[in-house]
Order: C-alpha cells, then sequence, then structure tokens
C-alpha cells in the first residue's frame, strides 16, 4: 500500500506560496519516483486546481490534452471541447483567462516531455508569463524527473524561464527515520537494513513487505526477473543520460570500492578525461558525491576526494545485481543470495555511517551536538580513519560507528582518542567532544569510562527517535 509521509516542509512552501496575494511560478523536481506527483496531487486535493501530465506524445496530442483539462475545470465536466488550442500561446494565455479572478493552482507534471516535444514551450511560456500570466492570481506548478532538463530549462542562468520562479522543491530522498514508518513490523536492526538496500525512494520502499523477511523481499523484489527493482537503474539512468553503458562502467566500479578517480579510470577502461566528465554529471544529478577529509581547507582543490554511489539503492543494485545479472537471468538466484548475506554486514557499515552523521546534524543545537558545524564528514589518511568529524571554530566532536556483532569495547574509544589527537593539534581545537554509535551495544568496562569522561553511547533504537540525549 503507497503510504504519504514526511513531506511537511515541503507541503508547507506550497502552502505559503498559495496563500500569497500575487501569481506564484514555482519549481518542483528530483529523481525518478521520489514522490513528487504524490506531493502535488496532496497539496492540490482541497485547492481549485488543474493537474495535467505531459506525455511521450506528439504536439497535437498533448495540445489536445491540455485543451481538454481546462475545458473540464471550467464547464465543470462534459465531453469536452470540440477544438484544440492551435499553439502553446494560446493555451496559456486560457489559464490566464481563467485565472485572472480566481485563485488557481496548475501543475504541469512531466515538464520536460512537454519540452522534448516541442523545444519552443519554455520561451513561449516565459513570453505569456511576462505579459499576461504574472498579472492573474494563478499558481502555476511545473513539474519534472528529469533533473538535467529541469536546470537546463528552467533554472540556469540562460535557461529560457530564468528568473521567472518564485520558488523552487528539490524533492529529495526520505531520511532513514521517515522511512521507518514503511516497517512498522520490522525490528530497527531490519528497518535500518531495509534503508541500506531500498534508500529514501517511496516507491522503491513500497515494493518490500514487512510480512516477510529481508531475505526473501531482495530475492522476490530485487533479483527476480520482472520484478518492480530488477531493472530500475537501467530506467532511471537511460532517461536522464546519453551513454548509459559509460555511467554503468563507472557506477559498477565505485560500488566495488573503487572510490579514487585513477582506481575508477582503471576499472571502467575509459579515458580519464571522460571518466572526470561522467562523474560531474552523477554529481549534477545527485547520484554520486566526491567526499574529502573534514580537515582539508579548500575541499574543491584537494587530491584526496574520493567518489561514492549516494543513493543506498543503486549502491545494493550496482554491487550485487549488476555485476550477477547473467546467473540472475538463468534464474540462479541462490548463488547471488549467498553472495550478499556473506558481505551483507561490510556493506551495511558505510550505511550506518551515513544514518548516523545525519542523525547528529538533527540535533543540531541539543546536548548531542551542542554546537552548528561549519563541517560535518569523515577522516582519513593512507593508515586510519574517523568516521565521525565535525568542528567549529576551536570545537570539534569525532566518532565511530560499528555495525558489528560484537559489543564495542574501551579499545574503540582508546583508538579515536589517539587517532584524533594529530588532529586536535594541527586545528588548535579546545573544546572536543567524543561520540561512539553502535549496532549491538558496549561493554560494561566502556559504559563507565564513558561515564567518566563524558563521552555519549548511541544504539539502534537512538537512530528512530526524534529527539533523545545519550546519559
Amino acid at each position: 500500500m503507497a503510504m504519504f509521509i514526511n513531506r511537511e516542509q515541503e507541503l508547507a512552501v506550497l502552502e505559503d506560496a498559495w496563500g500569497s496575494d500575487k501569481a506564484e511560478f514555482i519549481v518542483v523536481y528530483g529523481r525518478r519516483r521520489v514522490g513528487k506527483t504524490a506531493l502535488l496531487q496532496t497539496f492540490c486535493e482541497s485547492r481549485s486546481s488543474i493537474f495535467w501530465t505531459a506525455s511521450l506524445s506528439s504536439d497535437a496530442i498533448l495540445r489536445r490534452g491540455i485543451t481538454q483539462e481546462l475545458w473540464q475545470f471550467t464547464h465543470e465536466g462534459g465531453n469536452g471541447p470540440g477544438f484544440t488550442y492551435e499553439s502553446w500561446e494560446h493555451a496559456f494565455r486560457a489559464l490566464a483567462e481563467t485565472s485572472s479572478n480566481q485563485r488557481l493552482v496548475v501543475v504541469i507534471d512531466e515538464f520536460p516531455y512537454l519540452v522534448n516535444t516541442d523545444a519552443s514551450v519554455s520561451s513561449v511560456m516565459q513570453n505569456v508569463w511576462d505579459k499576461d500570466l504574472q498579472q492573474t492570481k494563478l499558481m502555476l506548478i511545473l513539474c519534472g524527473s528529469q533533473i538535467g532538463m529541469m536546470e537546463r530549462e528552467v533554472l540556469a542562468y540562460r535557461a529560457p524561464l530564468y528568473g521567472r520562479r518564485t520558488g523552487q522543491i528539490h524533492l529529495a530522498p526520505l531520511s532513514f527515520r521517515a522511512t521507518a514508518s514503511f516497517f512498522k513490523r520490522y525490528s530497527i536492526k531490519n528497518q535500518i537494513e531495509a534503508y541500506g538496500i531500498l534508500g529514501g525512494i517511496p516507491a522503491y520502499l513500497n515494493q518490500f513487505d514487512d510480512r516477510d523477511t529481508l531475505t526473501k523481499n531482495i530475492e522476490r523484489q530485487i533479483l527476480r526477473q520482472g520484478s518492480f527493482l530488477y531493472l530500475e537503474p537501467q530506467f532511471l539512468l537511460r532517461e536522464e543520460l546519453r551513454e548509459p553503458r559509460n555511467y554503468f562502467a563507472i557506477l559498477q566500479a565505485i560500488a566495488h570500492g573503487r572510490t579514487k578517480l585513477n582506481e575508477i579510470v582503471q576499472t571502467a577502461g575509459l579515458e580519464r578525461q571522460a571518466v572526470s566528465k561522467y562523474l560531474a554529471v552523477l554529481q549534477d544529478l545527485y547520484l554520486v558525491e566526491r567526499t574529502v577529509p573534514g580537515t582539508e581547507r579548500r575541499p574543491e582543490k584537494s587530491r584526496k576526494g574520493i567518489y561514492r554511489i549516494k543513493d543506498p539503492f543503486l549502491r545494493f543494485w550496482f554491487r550485487f545485481v549488476a555485476p550477477n545479472q547473467t546467473f540472475l537471468e538463468r534464474g540462479y538466484l541462490k548463488p547471488v543470495l549467498d553472495e550478499v548475506k556473506s558481505e551483507f554486514t561490510a556493506f551495511m557499515g558505510p550505511v550506518f555511517e551515513d544514518i548516523c552523521r545525519n542523525w547528529l546534524m538533527e540535533h543540531v543545537g541539543t546536548a548531542n551536538l551542542p554546537f552548528a558545524p561549519d563541517r560535518m564528514g569523515s577522516w582519513w589518511d593512507r593508515n586510519e580513519e574517523i568516521d565521525i568529524l565535525a568542528y567549529n571554530d576551536d570545537t570539534a566532536l569525532f566518532g565511530e560507528c560499528k555495525w558489528t556483532n560484537r559489543r564495542v569495547g574501551t579499545n574503540i574509544l582508546d583508538d579515536l582518542m589517539r587517532k584524533s589527537n594529530p588532529i586536535i593539534e594541527s586545528m588548535g581545537l579546545q573544546d572536543i567532544r567524543y561520540v561512539l554509535f553502535s549496532r549491538s551495544g558496549y561493554t560494561p568496562a566502556l559504559e563507565d569510562k564513558a561515564k567518566n569522561e563524558g563521552v555519549s553511547l548511541f544504539g539502534m533504537k537512538d537512530m528512530t527517535s526524534a529527539s533523545i540525549t545519550a546519559e
């Protein structure tokens, strides 16, 4: 069953725009299946609205479609008009007439399909907006999944519609804490693992049934041919990219731990310049991110950057599905499931780190993170790494996140303090805090040491809490 949750902030933006006394031009964009249409349908439910979705069709059919929608709104249904607007200019001017004396929401969903059919649509809309629409009571919402197209046509400086928007919403995937609501029958451990597999895309989360085990869901909903998620990354990338095969090679390399530029070049078998270009595109699409050690003063210039797949489901798919499709196409699911089981704990480690860092950022200004950090991330050099590093001026927080079957002992805290000391000295930090996160709890010795030294200890149950303070 589909769920609509945790979009209060985005709904508030739309509510504020609706409550204004002027024309509004809102852009809503985000990746495929993130919940844009559900958000806008929820917003439009109790309001005077026209909701029209463009499709991969001819210009004439699309104009006929918006003509029909406008006719049904102004005539309260009926069989429809006996005409079609002869141009998009006529259609947009009709919207201006309809909204001249009444507050009206008009959603054009899948706007990139409309642009692909008629490249002049954005320029025509700009002209009509400037002359007519901005003088009305219209709340116009353009929505699209092709992030690159939305930015080129609406948001970018050279876009025809640049400067016309009065607001925008980049709809991001749900946080872990929000996704837990999809799996109320699961333990907290299984909820975290489900997030590590599926990420925060609502349509993906709806595929898993928490009456079944995670293993059974992986088998039925990801590994089995014909399942909704089996080829989803291919559809996602083909919608956005012209050369998906090269991007596939890069994503598969990163998923297998080849995170440095030279490693990706060697594994993907592509030229360095081409890989750099492809990585930049993947970053623009919010599918890949480049990270550097938290102590780097100029991150954009750092040579220590590594690349990681930002989305958990893509990370899972390119790690376990893409390299095993020959087996899966023949119906050999068991060897792939066995591989997932044997490597899943290691796979979940970085996921748990992300959840812990995000949870800390949600608690800025509380006892858990009493300062607002200028930087929040991790740190590493050739030999060692620290999972969490957050700092601001002379205040810093260092942390470790352990997704293991063993309780964390004093050796982990001692090692964290040892690794932190050179950073503390080199940066002149004065106010130092330490935090540990553990899947399996802590030894009594560590609990005593943490209490005596003011170290915060958190477990899995804390990750689903909106507000909690370590003892």
